[in-house]
Formats: C-alpha cells, structure tokens, sequence
C-alpha cells in the first residue's frame, strides 16, 4: 500500500505560480498512474490532471489546460503539479490520487478509478 504525502500549498496571488508535490512512500510510484484532483468549499472533488505511469499520456481538465502542468520523478518517487497564472477559481484542496496499474477499468478523470489518496494541501489565490 503507498502513502501519498502533499505539501506545497499556500496563498498566492492571481497569476502567481505554484508548484505541488505528491511525494510517495510504502511503494514504488511507477506502480501507479497518478492523478490530481481539487475540492472547492461546498463542491464535489473535480478532476484537473492525471499523468500515466510511464510519465506520458498526461490529461488535464479544461479549466487548467495551457496553466498547468503535469509530471513525475519515478527515481524520486514523486509526482508534481506546476500551476502558472493562477486564478482565484483555482483554490480549493488539492488531492494527488493513486491508480494500481492493471486494476482494470481506469478512467483518469473519475474519483473511483484512485484507490489512495492524499491528505491533501490547501491552496488559496487572492484577487
């Protein structure tokens, strides 16, 4: 079983950037496909990226997409979302997510399809 471990959030300014880190541990990352996923106050965790285990093949959600990137260091057993021009609709709790390889049915931007999560990490953009 991993451990997913998320530091790196904060308050920011609009367009400022912020890099999160989803560092793993019990178990070796490349055993999973990998996703981040963001909770508004009072709203259903929304998908923003997943990234395979190959460290290709990266999707994001449109609301991100040209802000966001995407990637990971299997050597260092850790997974990274790098968030430029941020807006005040990018706050929320960030989540990385991990999917056991060959668990079946993956859909990378479902909930269901992550079998462990982080505690997750606060991030803030004021206007």
């Amino acid at each position: 079983q991993v451990q997913l471990v998320e530091p790196g959030g904060g308050l920011v300014q609009t367009g400022d950037s912020l890099r999160l880190s989803c560092a793993a541990s019990g178990r070796a990352v490349s055993d999973y496909n990998m996703g981040w996923f963001r909770q508004a106050p009072g709203k259903e965790r929304e998908f923003v990226s997943s990234i395979l285990w190959t460290g290709g093949a990266t999707e994001y959600a449109e609301s991100v997409k040209g802000r966001f990137t995407n990637s990971r260091d299997n050597a260092k057993n850790t997974v990274y979302l790098q968030m430029n021009s941020l807006k005040p609709e990018d706050k929320g709790v960030y989540y990385c997510a991990a999917s056991v390889r060959g668990r079946g049915a993956y859909y990378r931007d479902h909930v269901g399809s992550y079998d462990y999560w982080g505690q997750g990490t606060q991030v803030t953009v004021s206007s």
